[in-house]
């Protein structure tokens, strides 16, 4: 059985681009789960979605007295991660699902690898360095959004998202994983 990558889509333009990410990893023979923020709904296909992952992504926690998911993912792509996930998961806050998944992946020390989406409009809010900070200290990799190197995140210049998105390649996140 493949290792289980968990892929956690946040809402901003790259989240258009899941379904190939999702292929991406896939092919690279990783099992896949698939989250979604509820923000992320309006950017993705979901028919799309589910078709590459192979089951339907989920956004919601399970009902109670559902069967709990107990296989821990090797590793968590979050991709993208939006300034507002960035903030949630460096404050531990886990308000739905996907923000749970990724403070109980850090918690639980899963390997975690994010690829921002965030413009320079957010880049100097005076939250944005010291979230990233801790993040990186906890292990978080950044996976460049432009060229799939590993870093610090890089800014995308506001009104460029459309063409940053289509330059993207997913099997950059692959080539990264431990």
């Amino acid at each position: 059985m493949a290792d289980l990558c968990t892929l956690v889509v946040c809402g901003a333009p790259l989240a258009s681009r899941a379904p190939e990410i999702a292929a991406s990893l896939a092919a690279a023979g990783w099992g896949l789960q698939v989250v979604t923020t509820p923000s992320a709904d309006r950017w993705v296909d979901a028919a799309a979605l589910t078709a590459a992952a192979g089951q339907a992504a989920r956004a919601e926690h399970r009902a109670p007295g559902a069967p709990k998911n107990r296989e821990r993912p090797a590793v968590v792509v979050v991709a993208p991660i939006t300034f507002n996930t960035v903030g949630k998961l460096a404050a531990g806050i886990a308000d739905t699902y996907a923000h749970s998944l990724l403070c109980e992946a850090l918690g639980d020390q899963v390997p975690v690898v994010a690829v921002p989406m965030v413009n320079n409009r957010l880049w100097g809010h005076p939250a944005w360095a010291e979230n990233v900070g801790r993040l990186t200290r906890a292990g978080v990799r950044w996976l460049s959004i432009h060229d799939g190197s590993v870093g610090l995140p890089q800014v995308v210049q506001s009104g460029t998202g459309d063409d940053v998105v289509k330059r993207f390649n997913p099997e950059w996140i692959s080539r990264q994983l431990p």
